[in-house]
């Protein structure tokens, strides 16, 4: 007999409405979506908690913080992994598409061998069935790095590899277009000296102007024909907009200006905005605030990018505080990234679909996880 789990007396989140019912597991997917409360001996009583569908997680990078909790104090790689995702299924984001970066740019080393070993730990994990989230992997390809293509080439064609984002994380464009901010950046995180940080900017300009370009026409080429999905990151300027749309971008994570995100709302590109930014109030690092992306208009889904709890707050938040229902917002962080994804089989609350379940209890305005179910299974 095919396990059932029903839960009631919730208020379920659907796609276009929310409702006071029920909702029938069977086996891994949502058998059905009932109006009213079941009466039946074996139904979990919610209390009138909600019910949404799993978060959909398409870039966090919450392994580096496991990978190295401290600047000088490196974690097992595998005990950090299972970290990572207890921490992700807690948050209640069943799908996560891990964020590993491929490509040095003179700063942080240590992302290579955490990219080597996250690969390495999802293959592991996911096979023995000890992973509480389902996780994909997201390669955070840094385009003015000469090491770029060697790291990407063997793993382009691993079946869990959903989306590549061409990233650019030079001093002067970007995320980091404020030389003096960046230069903050790297005395308070690296305790580097001024000469040695201004040798390694003048380094990192240099490889931008020789392997930018060429790295990213030839990583376009490699994934071209593929069913992966593209991304491009910190857009600042209508002209980098222009040119992802022309080379076939569908994604802007992350755009650090209004100008940029309008723009590739207009030019038909999907805009991931950060859930943090939402949560904080403003971008950490001076950028437009997520908030009046929102407003205006130009986010169609949140990404947790360093807080996996980040998520679920954002959507209650944007519900409570703007003129978007609950549906609409919890649907940023559920449907939306599960299409962006190429993943349509979860992300709603509808029958048939995958039963990625999460039972949400408001503790005045803040949002708590209580349950988590992945596919059926009860994983929190």
């Amino acid at each position: 007999m095919t396990p059932e789990t029903i839960l009631t007396n919730a208020i379920l989140v659907l796609p276009d409405e929310t409702l006071h019912g029920t909702v029938v597991v069977r086996g891994q997917a949502i058998a059905d979506v009932q109006p009213g409360r079941s009466h039946l001996p074996g139904a979990l009583d919610c209390g009138g908690d909600y019910l949404i569908p799993g978060a959909v997680d398409v870039h966090t990078d919450n392994l580096e913080r496991q990978v190295q909790p401290r600047a000088l104090a490196r974690w097992p790689s595998r005990s950090a992994m299972v970290a990572h995702d207890a921490q992700c299924a807690a948050a209640g984001v069943t799908t996560v598409l891990d964020a590993l970066c491929l490509g040095d740019l003179g700063f942080d080393q240590e992302r290579i061998q955490t990219f080597r070993d996250g690969v390495a730990d999802v293959d592991a994990l996911t096979e023995a069935g000890l992973l509480k989230a389902d996780h994909f992997l997201h390669l955070r390809c840094e385009v003015p790095a000469m090491d770029m293509l060697d790291l990407l080439d063997p793993v382009a064609d691993h079946p869990l590899v959903r989306m590549i984002s061409l990233m650019d994380h030079s001093p002067g464009v970007g995320q980091y277009a404020d030389i003096d901010f960046y230069r903050k950046l790297r005395r308070r995180e690296g305790g580097l000296d001024e000469a040695t940080i201004d040798r390694r900017i003048l380094e990192m300009q240099a490889h931008r102007t020789r392997w930018r370009d060429p790295n990213r026409r030839a990583l376009l080429d490699r994934v071209r024909g593929t069913s992966i999905v593209l991304a491009s990151h910190d857009d600042r300027t209508e002209e980098e907009i222009a040119e992802n749309a022309a080379d076939g971008i569908s994604i802007s994570e992350f755009p650090v200006t209004m100008e940029a995100a309008l723009a590739a709302k207009r030019a038909g590109i999907q805009v991931i905005a950060g859930a943090p930014n939402i949560v904080r109030g403003g971008s950490h690092s001076g950028n437009v605030s997520a908030m009046d992306l929102v407003r205006a208009g130009a986010v169609d889904a949140f990404a947790s990018d360093y807080v996996p709890p980040s998520l679920i707050e954002a959507a209650f938040q944007c519900a409570r505080e703007e003129r978007i229902t609950l549906p609409a917002a919890v649907a940023m962080i559920s449907d939306h990234p599960a299409r962006m994804s190429g993943l349509p089989d979860r992300g709603r609350l509808e029958p048939g679909l995958r039963a990625d379940v999460v039972r949400v209890r408001l503790h005045g305005s803040l949002p708590i996880v209580r349950q988590v179910w992945r596919s059926g299974e009860r994983v929190i």
